[in-house]
This record gives structure tokens, sequence and C-alpha cells, in this order.
């Protein structure tokens, strides 16, 4: 019975300690993820305002209010 229970135990401390090495790796991976997000929003943003996009949608807006 005792070996069981020091079996479990050092079962859940091994994944405890897993657990812990691998929450600087997430906290890592939201942070690229965040930078890759800001990155791609400003790329949207420039495509979105340039003059030819904006006329575009312009054009768009137009033949949908007049159509």
């Amino acid at each position: 019975m005792y070996g069981v229970m020091r079996a479990r135990a050092g079962t859940w401390v091994r994944r405890m300690r897993a657990a812990r090495r691998d929450a600087g790796m997430v906290t890592s991976e939201y942070a690229m993820g965040l930078i890759a997000a800001v990155g791609f929003a400003g790329l949207l943003l420039k495509v979105l305002t340039s003059g030819q996009v904006q006329a575009a949608l312009q054009g768009i807006v137009e033949r949908a209010l007049h159509g």
C-alpha cells in the first residue's frame, strides 16, 4: 500500500514540475502571438488606409446606396 501511494505521489510531483517548466514557455508563446497580431493589424491598417483601397471601398458603398 505504501509503495503504491509513494509511486502516485512521485508521479504527481513530476507532473507539477513539468507544468511549472512549461509555464514560461506558454507565456512566451502568448507574447509571440500578440506581437504577430499587432504586426498583422498594423499591416491591415496600412492597406485599408491606402488611396486605392479607400477609393474601392467608397465605390462599393456608393453603388450599394445608389443601386
